[in-house]
């Protein structure tokens, strides 16, 4: 087996480090989307913090070569690509942001490095996706099935319809728009797999597991994550707050960056 360098796995997940600051504030990117997401949230925090940004395997300028269907079979992949960064950058006590599945990568990377992280803060986190009795996932079965078909189908029609449905804000067709352009820049077949693993993990049993401060930011209404699913986390993530978002959609950085920004803000001086 080959061992990697820092810089490779610098180079392996495109790794971006600016700003300036004692702290380090790492933001890690949704399913179909890559670090580029975050350009209008990090120019805000970049006098204060370091700021560390990065692609998983797959995604964006990552190394697609070192993409492997065992390794990303499960989000312990991604959590093993989270932690190599913080590692090769030699990271401590660092300010994580995860937006959606990120959140829950970033979430199974404080439990098994806990000292790693300060501070956690979820946007639009879910730890199951399918609905049970007594618990709204927000989807069923077949729909899981019928959106993964589509995306093997006919990829660019998959992605030309979720787009809408995610970013909401009808009035503001270019966000659905330019995010549409993101998803059809993936890989089909890679995304297909993270797609599949994202929405088919179930993490519940890990919430009690988490010692670390963790702030849930959930906009008012998201087709992908219901309001129950917040109120669900902060019940059982203990020590942990949740503030509903004036914004709209599943992607409030993209949406609402203003106020994303805002909120995080005000819980890293608490």
């Amino acid at each position: 087996m080959t061992v990697q360098t820092a810089n490779d796995i610098l180079k392996r997940n495109n790794v971006q480090v600016i700003g300036q600051g004692e702290k380090t504030l790492v933001f890690g990117h949704g399913f179909g989307c890559d670090q580029e997401v975050w350009d209008n949230t990090i120019v805000e925090f970049s006098a204060d913090y370091r700021i560390v940004t990065f692609d998983y395997v797959g995604a964006g300028k990552s190394d697609k070569a070192a993409y492997s269907t065992e390794r990303y079979s499960t989000l312990d992949g991604y959590k093993q690509d989270l932690l190599e960064v913080c590692t090769a950058l030699e990271l401590e006590e660092i300010l994580f942001v995860g937006h959606s599945v990120s959140a829950m990568i970033g979430m199974l990377a404080s439990i098994e490095r806990p000292e790693l992280m300060e501070k956690m803060i979820m946007i639009g986190p879910s730890p199951y996706y399918l609905n049970e009795p007594g618990y709204n996932g927000g989807f069923e079965q077949s729909d899981i099935d019928e959106l993964l078909d589509m995306m093997e189908i006919n990829y660019k029609e998959w992605a030309k319809y979720l787009a809408p449905v995610v970013m909401q804000n009808e009035e503001r067709p270019e966000l659905a728009a330019d995010f549409e352009q993101l998803l059809c820049s993936n890989d089909p077949t890679i995304a297909r797999q993270f797609a599949e693993v994202t929405f088919t993990s179930d993490l519940r049993d890990q919430l009690d597991k988490v010692t670390i401060p963790t702030l849930i930011l959930q906009p008012k209404f998201d087709a992908i994550v219901p309001l129950e699913i917040g109120q669900y986390l902060r019940d059982h993530i203990s020590g942990s707050q949740l503030v509903v978002m004036e914004a709209m959609g599943h992607n409030p950085h993209l949406s609402d960056s203003e106020e994303t920004v805002k909120r995080i803000k005000a819980y890293l001086v608490e």
